[in-house]
């Protein structure tokens, strides 16, 4: 009882007026009727399989449905059960994800398999604390795998469904900050259908990326319009409300690909820790950390670089990498790489070996034929494009 009444001044607090019993037993029926004629085609929704649902959920958080779909069939074909994905060599599942993104995802979906099979004899939990205790797994993903995979009345709120929400009953709440979140939770809750849990989350992510979508929306079209405060009321223009993220902090590298007498190139392991850690990339050497005296910007210089800058490249492959190199003056292009709170702006030459000295930071030699053996970045993979037309797969 108590909880009730915490979630239901939760929703009072922030003057959002819920429907009647009526209404919200009419909506429910509207949308899965909706629902069942109109749902989208997708691999994972052929299973009940907690492990397959988890890793689709994992795959789709800020990438498209059309993108996963390739990756999720490649890995659960290759690791079809908990097990094998706790097994599995880090070589394995990054390559499995290459191109996806954000690393850190895969290697947390490793861990966790580990703790399922040490803590739970390798049966996906079905209460929903310990889904969340597994590590890589909040709310929202934990309340996705409990609803679709165990037809537990949980919610999952994701961008689209916070977004429709805002839209139904008008919410003034920044769907951008984490204590907002918490309130349309406790909205799903009060709406949720208790005997299609499942079906009543995925009704509301597929109505937020066909119909409610943030761009080109019509809400004319929509199957539930009637309940739409938003519609009714010529406001729908104004939500949801997310204020502006902070600046995209922007850095730029000279990326130099150098490659010895035996065709091989050398390449540096990123560390532990923060962008593509872990991963495989040309040498990228940052701006800022250079003799700013003899440096200038590259992002609109198509000359290539001057003697000194020359000069102070060859000295740092000396200090750092422990390698002589000879470095073209002929830059082979640029290229940016956005994520999602940094910009990376990049200016690609190339390099021959002239002389390899003492051992420096963590490196290797690798030819083109080792490529498909490797999983790299998409920034690596777009720099191999500008130095030759061979792809990386």
């Amino acid at each position: 009882m108590t909880k009730k009444i915490k979630e239901k001044d939760r929703i009072k607090e922030n003057n959002i007026r819920m429907w009647d019993e009526v209404k919200i037993e009419h909506f429910r029926s509207t949308l899965l009727e909706w629902y069942d004629e109109n749902k989208r085609d997708l691999p994972w929704r052929e299973t009940s399989d907690p492990y397959c649902i988890w890793v689709s959920e994992i795959m789709l958080q800020q990438t498209q449905v059309d993108t996963v779909i390739p990756y999720y069939n490649r890995f659960i074909t290759t690791l079809p059960t908990i097990e094998d994905l706790a097994t599995a060599s880090e070589d394995t599942i990054i390559k499995l994800w290459e191109g996806l993104g954000y690393y850190s995802r895969v290697r947390n979906m490793k861990v966790a398999a580990i703790q399922i099979v040490e803590d739970h004899n390798g049966v996906f939990p079905r209460d929903i604390k310990d889904i969340i205790s597994l590590k890589g797994i909040g709310p929202y993903t934990a309340g996705a795998v409990s609803s679709i995979a165990f037809n537990k009345a949980e919610p999952a709120v994701d961008g689209n469904v916070m977004r429709v929400l805002s839209r139904l009953f008008e919410i003034d709440l920044d769907i951008g900050k984490a204590s907002s979140r918490t309130v349309f939770e406790e909205m799903i809750r009060v709406l949720i259908d208790k005997e299609r849990p499942g079906d009543f989350n995925q009704a509301l992510m597929d109505l937020g990326a066909t119909i409610c979508t943030p761009k080109n929306y019509h809400p004319e079209k929509s199957p539930v319009k009637e309940f739409n405060a938003s519609f009714l009321n010529e406001t729908w223009m104004q939500y949801p409300i997310k204020k502006s993220k902070k600046k995209v902090r922007e850095e730029e590298y000279v990326v130099i690909a150098v490659k010895n007498e035996k065709g091989e190139y050398l390449f540096e392991k990123r560390g532990v820790k923060g962008v593509l850690a872990g991963m495989w990339t040309f040498i990228m050497i940052e701006k800022k950390g250079l003799n700013e005296e003899k440096w200038k910007d590259f992002s609109n210089d198509i000359d290539g670089l001057s003697k000194p800058e020359i000069s102070e490249l060859h000295n740092r492959f000396k200090e750092e990498y422990g390698v002589q190199i000879e470095l073209t003056n002929e830059m082979k292009g640029t290229y940016t790489h956005i994520f999602s709170h940094l910009k990376w702006h990049m200016a690609i030459y190339e390099g021959v070996l002239v002389d390899e000295l003492d051992k420096g930071k963590q490196t290797k030699w690798m030819h083109p034929d080792q490529f498909k053996e490797t999983a790299f970045p998409v920034p690596t993979q777009k720099v191999w494009e500008l130095i030759n037309t061979i792809t990386l797969f």
